[in-house]
């Protein structure tokens, strides 16, 4: 099952894809994660792993599995036995960039948390739409 949310941001692809890639600064860009820790060093790539957490779950251990530079960022974590993929798809667009959030979830574990997921993309979107518009950007 695929939950998924779209947003046109007014800033340029890659503004927001040095937001998106650092994962470090995300508790202090969406409401949505409240710590990050880097279980490796260097850029994001294939196989970094972090360590995050977010409101109302344990924190859990997230493996970069696709990454496109400028493009796409995927990564994985296992969450009640089953594999959760997040993807951030970025796409420049005459006003800015088209920031597509989607979760991708077993069928059972996507009918037990589609509302919290689409919720939380949701204020994903525009707190990343926020920071990337925003003049400290």
């Amino acid at each position: 099952m695929e939950i998924e949310h779209t947003r046109e941001i007014a800033a340029p692809l890659e503004r927001l894809w040095a937001l998106t890639v650092a994962v470090e600064r995300w508790p202090t860009i969406t409401p949505t994660v409240t710590g990050v820790e880097r279980l490796d060093e260097g850029a994001l790539q294939v196989g970094s792993r972090a360590r995050l957490k977010q409101p109302g779950s344990p924190a859990r251990v997230w493996t970069v599995t696709q990454l496109e530079p400028q493009r796409r960022f995927a990564w994985s974590t296992r969450v009640l036995g089953s594999k959760m993929t997040a993807v951030h798809e970025l796409e420049a667009t005459e006003t800015g960039t088209r920031n597509r959030l989607r979760v991708e979830v077993s069928a059972w574990l996507g009918f037990l948390l589609r509302r919290p997921i689409a919720q939380a993309l949701a204020a994903e979107n525009e707190a990343f739409a926020r920071c990337a518009e925003g003049p400290d950007a």
